[in-house]
């Protein structure tokens, strides 16, 4: 039997002494000349995978580091070659975390040994993969491939035949090989498979229908060793969605909207929670929590409020089997909630003003297409409700607030926003106006509703009965407390990690990060003896003991079983502002070489003096924070475009800028804005974000001069009121 034929045809010689002497030759074999006509036959078709050299892997235990060591990221697999003792030859690739339960391909089926895998496939123990059905030309062997493969956005990792190979392929072009081979394959949710089976219930897999695999989110045990998604327009949901979960900031959960929010990001947040709460401290606000559960009645009790958030609420029906006699509402905002109470604890002037605020998650149930952070079923805020006895006083906390959100954006997460007020079509449902900081996402040319803080006036006082005395007359007469509301949500760090994020993952500005300085112990060679290693991690620790005693959050890196490139790169997708690399010549010159997270090239490396490394890394980190603001400041200011004649609004629209354009004070306008720029755009609807003509985000505080004479952009007999802000919106 030729070598050739090896490859290209099944070994089904009887003679064992011939098989013997083939697989002699097999094994004489490079690596090189068994991947080739794997390769070879992808190519023909037009696929031309990665290829990465390394050393032998017989388990994907041993293949996870080797791939780690060279920053291959990609989605893991395993590929198990069972035979029943009918004779029929399985082959099952699936994801590496994936529990493929071997009786649901019969009772008696088992783990084909190594001589039936090489003369089926032509393959080695370790080497198994869908590659090798190359060699199966009688089509023997039935194929099954785990649904959480082909429904996966990440690159597929094989061995071409040889495990001293990594292949990385689509699952698209995984199902293009198999069709060209002529195989028939089935298509097993292996996620949805009981494992292990009750005793009662069929073991066999949920079975799917093998159709194009649609792109899908990312699975949490998934290998995450980099971001291969370039930060560019086409690309960016893709390039979004890995960097939050390779960065370990969340994670995907089964039901649609909903995230699993990872330390990392949770400790971000807390910061963000720790600084806007001493604030509000200081303005008199105290803490409270208020049920979830929101009653019909209360809910509808203020109609343009129920109205606004009618299609976003959340109902629950039943108790076990059982249908409630009235359903309950899901918090979409706590107005509601927290207003029967207010109307019952204030009773008198002297009660006044009331200012709670709670940390809590909020359900807003009605959309298609969520987005993490930004646009999801259940997310984090916190939400102030204030209640006042003069309407100058609510008026001056709606800003106070509003000047705190500011801060958190610009002063914490480095990202510029833009104070204003929200126009009448735009404004919170039921309140007087609406006050809003908003940001914007230069890759997209979006803006973000970034925090907002409502006068409410006295509508809702007037529909829950929240009355006192008035102080400033003693005849008995009643008046209505006047109240705000305010919220900042967990959507703060989508827009950190979509303005600062970048090729390599997360950019953390210093005042957030959980993490602000990692030191690193390398250059050290082979030769290098055990006291020397001791020594350097010893220096390396106490450096990091020398940070943290002066309020810096750092951390020595040990894990000596892992590269110093591995992590380098591991702690740079997380986005730590500042890695301190510590080898032994650095310690001869009492220095170590600091690397900056926010920028590239040459400029982010210098070497710093360990005898002064306390305040030289403070002042670091305090101007890469300012340097974060000002780099995104420039680039958000560099957006936004002055426009007086329409002809000019959609062709800068589609140049993805802010649009700055006198309007008059009418709805109408602001829809034939929207509608007008998006049918001019000829762009189709993007499912990320509610429509692709231009909504007015907001009424800026910053007000260029109105000239007398000017005219409104879209209604040119009527005088333009204001500047308005204008963009396409998340």
């Amino acid at each position: 039997v030729s070598t050739q034929s090896t490859w290209e045809g099944p070994l089904y010689n009887p003679t064992r002494k011939i098989l013997r002497h083939t697989f002699k030759r097999l094994w004489k074999m490079s690596a090189d000349d068994i991947a080739a006509p794997i390769l070879a036959r992808l190519n023909s078709i037009g696929i031309g995978p990665s290829v990465w050299n390394h050393k032998p892997a017989f388990t994907v235990v041993e293949w996870g580091p080797l791939l780690a060591e060279q920053s291959i990221a990609g989605q893991l697999t395993k590929c198990l070659f069972l035979k029943s003792k009918k004779g029929e030859l399985h082959l099952v690739a699936a994801k590496e975390q994936s529990n493929v339960d071997l009786k649901s391909f019969g009772k008696d089926c088992r783990f084909a040994t190594e001589e039936v895998l090489r003369e089926a496939l032509g393959a080695t123990k370790g080497a198994v993969s869908p590659f090798a059905l190359l060699n199966d030309t009688a089509k023997r062997v039935q194929v099954t491939l785990d649904a959480g493969l082909l429904n996966n956005q990440h690159s597929l990792l094989f061995h071409p035949g040889t495990n001293e190979r990594t292949v990385a392929v689509s699952g698209e072009e995984l199902v293009k090989f198999l069709k060209d081979l002529g195989y028939e394959y089935r298509v097993v949710d292996f996620a949805a498979a009981p494992t292990p089976p009750a005793p009662q219930q069929d073991s066999k897999p949920k079975e799917v229908k093998a159709t194009a695999p649609p792109p899908v989110k990312a699975e949490s045990s998934e290998t995450k060793l980099g971001i291969d998604a370039p930060k560019e327009e086409k690309t960016f949901s893709e390039w979004y969605t890995q960097v939050i979960t390779r960065s370990e900031m969340l994670d995907y959960y089964d039901v649609s909207g909903c995230y699993i929010l990872r330390p990392w990001a949770f400790t971000i947040w807390k910061k963000v929670q720790g600084f806007f709460g001493d604030e509000i401290g200081k303005l008199g606000v105290e803490d409270c929590y208020f049920p979830m559960f929101v009653s019909k009645a209360a809910l509808e009790k203020e109609k343009d409020h129920v109205e606004g958030f009618a299609p976003e609420v959340a109902w629950v029906t039943k108790s076990g089997t059982s249908d409630l006699e009235e359903p309950i509402a899901l918090r979409p905002t706590s107005e509601t909630v927290m207003y029967p109470a207010y109307a019952k604890w204030i009773r008198s002037h002297r009660d006044l003003p009331l200012k709670l605020n709670q940390w809590c998650n909020v359900i807003r149930w009605e959309f298609s297409h969520p987005q993490p952070f930004i646009r999801t079923r259940e997310f984090l805020w916190q939400e102030g409700h204030s209640a006042f006895a003069t309407k100058a006083e609510a008026e001056k906390e709606v800003l106070d607030i509003l000047e705190l959100y500011s801060q958190v954006y610009q002063e914490y997460l480095a990202v510029p926003v833009i104070k204003g007020k929200k126009s009448e079509k735009e404004k919170f449902a039921g309140g007087d106006y609406t006050t809003t900081v908003e940001a914007f996402i230069p890759i997209t040319g979006r803006g973000v509703q970034a925090a907002t803080s409502h006068h409410l006036g006295q509508n809702f006082a007037k529909m829950f009965g929240i009355e006192v005395e008035d102080p400033a007359k003693h005849d008995g007469t009643k008046m209505y407390a006047y109240q705000n509301s305010w919220g900042l949500t967990t959507r703060s760090l989508g827009v950190m990690v979509m303005v600062h994020g970048d090729a390599n993952g997360l950019v953390l500005p210093p005042m957030v990060a959980p993490t602000q300085v990692i030191i690193i112990p390398c250059g050290l060679s082979a030769k290098a003896t055990q006291q020397e290693k001791e020594e350097l991690y010893s220096k390396s620790e106490e450096i990091a003991d020398r940070l943290r005693s002066v309020n810096l959050r750092a951390k020595a890196d040990l894990r000596h079983h892992y590269s110093p490139g591995w992590r380098f790169a591991d702690w740079e997708l997380k986005g730590v502002p500042l890695r301190l690399e510590l080898g032994p010549k650095d310690l001869a010159k009492a220095q170590t070489l600091a690397c900056r997270r926010d920028v590239g090239g040459k400029d982010n490396k210098a070497p710093l003096a360990l005898d002064t490394i306390e305040t030289s890394v403070a002042a670091l980190l305090q101007q890469m924070q300012s340097n974060m603001f000002q780099r995104a400041k420039a680039e958000r200011d560099s957006r936004i475009v002055t426009v007086e004649n329409w002809a000019d609004f959609t062709p800068n629209l589609n140049r993805k800028n802010l649009i700055l354009a006198p309007v008059s004070r009418s709805k109408e306008v602001e829809t034939k804005i929207k509608e007008l720029s998006g049918k001019e755009s000829q762009q189709q609807q993007d499912e990320r974000g509610p429509s692709m003509g231009a909504k007015c985000l907001c009424i800026p505080f910053d007000q260029p001069p109105l000239k007398p004479g000017t005219k409104c952009i879209y209604d040119t007999n009527a005088d333009a009121d204001y500047w308005a802000l204008f963009g396409r919106s998340y």
